[in-house]
């Protein structure tokens, strides 16, 4: 069984059927305690980039943006039976150089982390043609697009279900935000919830 454990704020552990452990922009909430295989970083601001919570496997890597998004192309790295594609992630907070989001291929599904972002011209011109299984954006109207935006952006890309995350500043998580995210097929994840198949 591959599962998803939504850790709070944009924090998030995979474990794919074969047992294989990927973190994705450690910092929030709880579940650091299985050795990682892949760590993911979608960009250096300090609440995304906590590694020293993840304890690396003998051959675990910590992958940057910067090895996603080399001279302004967006790369693909194929590792523990998971494909992982960088794509475009940005706002004013955010410069597009050295920000990205994830588009994970993982037993059977797939699955876009938009990380930390607003509307991008991927969202309309690329992801719809992905038919994505989920699609988890961030919602905190910030330091990134609010809820509203996020439907929206959610409506473009067209998941199968689409998941708020990245709720206000210093929260895991907040419900009153994540009921204003409307999208065809949402799923609403609190911390310390999974999503598995």
């Amino acid at each position: 069984m591959a599962e998803i454990l939504y850790q709070g704020h944009g924090s998030f552990r995979l474990t794919t059927s074969q047992g294989a452990v990927i973190y994705l922009d450690p910092f929030a909430g709880e579940g650091y305690d299985r050795p990682a295989d892949l760590v993911l970083v979608s960009h250096e601001h300090h609440d995304h980039n906590e590694v020293g919570l993840v304890q690396l496997k003998d051959q675990g890597r910590v992958l940057r943006a910067g090895d996603f998004l080399k001279d302004g192309i967006y790369q693909e790295i194929k590792a523990c039976g998971v494909k992982i594609r960088g794509t475009q992630a940005y706002n004013q907070n955010h410069p597009k150089d050295q920000c990205v989001g994830f588009l994970i291929e993982m037993d059977g599904k797939k699955l876009y982390f938009a990380c930390d972002t607003s509307l991008t011209e991927a969202m309309e011109k690329e992801l719809p043609a992905e038919h994505l299984d989920y699609a988890f954006l961030p919602i905190d109207g910030v330091y990134n697009m609010g809820p509203e935006e996020a439907s929206r952006c959610a409506a473009l890309i067209g998941a199968a279900h689409s998941v708020p995350v990245h709720m206000m500043p210093g929260a895991l998580f907040d419900r009153a935000a994540a009921e204003k995210f409307q999208a065809e097929g949402r799923v609403i994840k609190e911390p310390g919830e999974t999503i598995c198949w």
